[in-house]
């Protein structure tokens, strides 16, 4: 019989143990932390090096090991320093896709004290702008095509250098990524800057309900725990299933195919920063494609690949899937998106020995809050989990006040993975954390057990293929356009990416304007993915209740009809 819950968390956490719990004073609020996670980004860098020759960062036919990734990120950090001028605290930008030269830029810059800010390579020019100028950016690295969107920008900002990986023409301010880290000896190391837990590591833009994103400004402390979380969660699931834990030594590396984006804290808190800190290979795909993400998986022999439920599906209906040798796969874990308990019996069908999971958190949690795998997950296909130790779930009623077991709530949040605050934003970070706790803004209940369940999305936004699309902002794009009078932005029900964004448009009396017409005005100036699939036209007012809300319930309704 499988030990207990209580008895797996209890036998992990006790004194001596890698995931000893002790409380700390963190901003003035007693708070649960790992006792022995790391104290700073550098520390899990340095850790890194102990991987030596083994392959770190496969993209295409390119291949860096820790070893020659450690050298890259020290002799970049000498750069930034030495002959830039950097100095802690400043805000280095990257916005560029998922390439190696993300990863080097990210942990040279934390390395060293900057704050980094990592910026959705989707955004159009306009939104990287105000990304930009939103968080002072002193240095930004990028690729070919995010320094075209940002060339006609630069004026409005003051940028002072720009690095730019992967070709592209080069822009004021601007030099080669290469040169920087060509001269990359094994005696280089990195400048003697004093980090600390609490010290700002991240800024982290997530749309807000005020159609403007606002940057989660995280620090070493949230990362660093939310590595130890990671680990705590699959050593409680291998033994809650009778797995073999510590793994054995002999174990292949693990490999790790990643198909989100370094730019979402699930990337890089989850995905990049685990593999750096625990040795696994990560390989990139260039765009996602599941017939490519196949392909990688045999040749590389991935261990571990997930994502959002989305790409889960699409690898698992490929018409290609029964082709390749997939024996090598062990984990298959996503979040981000709400997953149909029917993916789990599809997992367990195509891969028998595989272990799948499923967990939650925001970007303002730094990644994981709480985690499903393994029995558990099986148990309970349609709960996102449990919540890792160092972590506290309330589930509140509009007073604030805690609910009894099984009613819905707002999901509040509290633990050493909660983020400072907002960016420059006193009044919006004053509006959503209280006392540490930080409020999700997601609808959800907790079972006898404790295993939590998200019912609904309290904020008004779109998750499509687990990107964010926040209404109001579409909708006030949309309001720009001469001919429109009212807006409503919804979602619609699409199989492969679980919603797709549509809105319903009321046009002034006489416009000729057409559905194609608003999509080409939005795209001007959101990303492609916040361009409504659907645009439906009307001369009458949408529906409002007696508060003058739009019945955004009705439009769904009338739309699917």
């Amino acid at each position: 019989m499988a030990p207990s819950i209580a008895e797996v968390t209890a036998l992990l956490t006790q004194p001596g143990e890698m995931f000893e719990i002790e409380e700390r004073n963190i901003r003035g609020i007693l708070t649960k932390t790992w006792k022995n996670a790391p104290s700073s980004l550098r520390m899990v860098l340095e850790m890194s090096r102990l991987h030596g020759d083994k392959p770190f960062l496969v993209y295409e036919d390119e291949r860096t090991s820790f070893e020659q990734h450690f050298r890259r990120c020290a002799r970049l950090a000498r750069v930034m320093v030495e002959d830039w001028g950097l100095r802690k605290g400043d805000r280095i930008a990257i916005a560029m896709r998922n390439f190696p030269e993300w990863s080097i830029a990210f942990w040279a810059a934390a390395a060293v004290g900057a704050v980094v800010v990592p910026l959705n390579a989707w955004w159009s020019g306009e939104e990287l702008e105000y990304g930009l100028g939103d968080s002072g950016s002193r240095f930004l690295f990028c690729d070919g095509d995010r320094a075209r969107r940002i060339a006609p920008h630069l004026g409005a900002l003051a940028i002072e250098r720009i690095a730019i990986a992967r070709g592209g023409e080069m822009i004021a301010h601007a030099t080669p990524f290469a040169p920087l880290i060509a001269d990359a000896a094994a005696d280089v190391t990195f400048p003697d800057v004093p980090l600390d837990a609490e010290d700002d590591a991240t800024i982290f833009y997530t749309s807000g309900t005020t159609g403007r994103p606002k940057g989660a400004l995280g620090t070493h402390r949230n990362i660093c725990g939310n590595l130890m979380s990671l680990a705590f969660a699959q050593a409680r699931g291998a033994i809650r299933s009778g797995a073999p834990f510590p793994p054995p030594a002999d174990q292949p590396q693990p490999a790790q195919l990643i198909s989100v984006p370094f730019f979402h804290a699930t990337g890089c808190h989850s995905v990049l920063a685990a593999n750096t800190a625990f040795g696994g290979k990560l390989v990139m795909i260039y765009k996602w494609d599941p017939e490519r993400a196949l392909e990688l998986i045999e040749r590389e022999r991935i261990s571990s690949f997930g994502g959002v439920p989305a790409m889960v599906w699409q690898v698992l209906e490929s018409p290609s899937f029964a082709k390749h040798d997939l024996s090598c796969v062990r984990s298959v874990a996503y979040g981000g998106a709400p997953a149909a308990p029917e993916l789990v019996r599809r997992i367990k069908e195509a891969f028998p020995n595989v272990a799948p999971g499923n967990g939650y958190g925001l970007t303002e949690t730094s990644s994981v809050s709480t985690f499903n795998g393994g029995a558990d997950y099986e148990r309970k296909p349609d709960s996102v989990g449990l919540p890792v130790p160092v972590c506290e779930i309330r589930i509140a009623g509009p007073d604030g006040h805690d609910l009894p077991i099984g009613e819905v709530g707002e999901i509040w949040i509290k633990g050493p993975n909660v983020v400072k605050g907002y960016w420059n934003k006193p009044e919006a970070t004053a509006e959503t954390f209280t006392d540490g706790w930080l409020h999700s803004g997601d609808l959800g209940r907790v079972d006898d057990e404790g295993f939590v369940y998200i019912v609904d999305r309290a904020k008004d936004m779109v998750i499509r293929g687990g990107e964010n699309v926040y209404c109001v902002e579409v909708e006030s794009v949309l309001y720009d356009h001469p001919d429109v009078i009212d807006a409503a932005v919804i979602g619609i029900p699409d199989k492969i990416l679980g919603e797709e964004v549509a809105a319903v448009v009321q046009v002034r009396s006489g416009s000729r304007v057409t559905q194609e017409d608003l999509q080409r005005h939005v795209a001007q100036h959101l990303a492609a993915f916040k361009v409504p699939v659907r645009i439906a036209l009307r001369g009458e007012p949408l529906p409002r209740n007696a508060n003058g809300k739009i019945l955004k319930a009705q439009i769904k309704q009338e739309m699917a009809g």
